[in-house]
């Protein structure tokens, strides 16, 4: 069972995916699945991907966060003072929503329900 807003995946940004990849197999072993040209994503005890579209990728490791209801996720993180920067889309893995937190930090809840 997941815990309800824990760290669930982290995005990280880069331009050369090839290069990331290579990179993250040789130090570690790292192994991939490729979801098209500009998106890698891996499992190694923390869940994650690579990000390399330049207008989808995040500017800094994304930190996301899993909820079980995503609209209360929002409310709550709207209510706490947070700025939403992308309001609840669907993507690939389900849907989500992007926020900054007081101290400018990105980060993102998804659920894949």
């Amino acid at each position: 069972m997941r815990k309800n807003l824990g760290v669930a995946y982290i995005e990280l940004p880069g331009q050369d995916m090839g290069a990331m990849k290579a990179f993250y197999s040789g130090a570690f072993g790292w192994r991939f699945t490729d979801y098209g040209p500009d998106y890698a994503a891996f499992d190694e005890g923390l869940d994650g991907g690579f990000a390399t579209d330049a207008d989808e990728r995040p500017k800094a490791p994304l930190v996301i966060l899993w909820a079980e209801d995503l609209e209360a996720a929002l409310a709550a993180v709207e209510k706490a003072g947070a700025a939403i920067v992308r309001p609840i889309f669907a993507y690939p893995g389900g849907r989500r929503f992007h926020f900054r937190d007081p101290a400018g930090n990105e980060l993102a809840i998804y659920t894949d329900a």
